[in-house]
């Protein structure tokens, strides 16, 4: 995988780099943030979810129709060829990155890849059947400069997540989001005598910071659909 540098498109948190490589003939992109030391980050992710210390974020899209069974394996190839060291998160997508969108409100950032070919509501009233893991459609990876405590990471998920479902409404999509969606959020690692907020909902300071961002980078990349 090699990586280009494009012009800054952001702000300080998230400076991803724009990667590429080809798969069975095919070129395909993705999105690398090198955090490096100092973050705590919480997501849904298949590869580094969970909450932990995190060094760097990789978003990459796949093929459509995409059948490997080994998503977690396959994006550690991936960030092992991209020269990322230590433990991180892996996304996967098959809307394509390079139209991601960035989004910043008061320190707070957000950058977001999404695609909503196939949509619906959460609490549908037909029982799905489990199916094999899958490429996520809208990924949000989202920075804060501060540190959260556990539950305020859980709460910034939250929050993430009803901003993205508002931005989805209000440019027209009658939907919750897509059976596959991811999250990503970092926060700064607390170092002796930092405040670390113990609140991250949506009308708490950095919590109402987070939304907006979020809102704004999900419905920017909405509307390249």
């Amino acid at each position: 995988m090699t990586a280009t540098i494009p012009p800054p498109r952001t702000a300080n948190l998230l400076p991803v780099r724009q990667l590429s490589r080809t798969e069975d003939g095919e070129q395909l992109p993705a999105l690398m943030w090198y955090a490096g030391p100092g973050w705590r980050m919480i997501s849904s992710a298949v590869l580094g979810g969970g909450i932990g210390e995190r060094a760097w974020v990789l978003n990459a899209q796949v093929a459509h129709g995409y059948r490997r069974t080994d998503p977690g394996r396959h994006l550690k190839q991936l960030a092992d060829e991209a020269g990322a060291h230590g433990i991180g998160v892996g996304l996967m997508t098959a809307a394509d990155v390079r139209a991601y969108v960035h989004a910043e409100d008061g320190g707070t950032e957000a950058v977001v890849t999404a695609g909503v070919r196939i949509r619906g509501w959460a609490a549908s009233p037909a029982e799905e059947k489990p199916v094999p893991v899958e490429p996520g459609t809208i990924n949000i990876i989202a920075a804060l400069p501060v540190p959260l405590s556990d539950s305020a990471l859980v709460n910034a998920v939250a929050t993430a997540t009803e901003a993205k479902v508002q931005a989805l409404l209000d440019v027209g999509y009658d939907c919750s989001g897509t059976p596959t969606d991811a999250v990503c959020i970092a926060a700064r690692t607390a170092r002796p005598g930092d405040d670390v907020h113990a609140f991250a909902g949506p009308r708490s300071l950095w919590g109402a910071r987070l939304a907006r961002s979020v809102y704004n980078a999900v419905r920017g990349a909405l509307t390249w659909q």
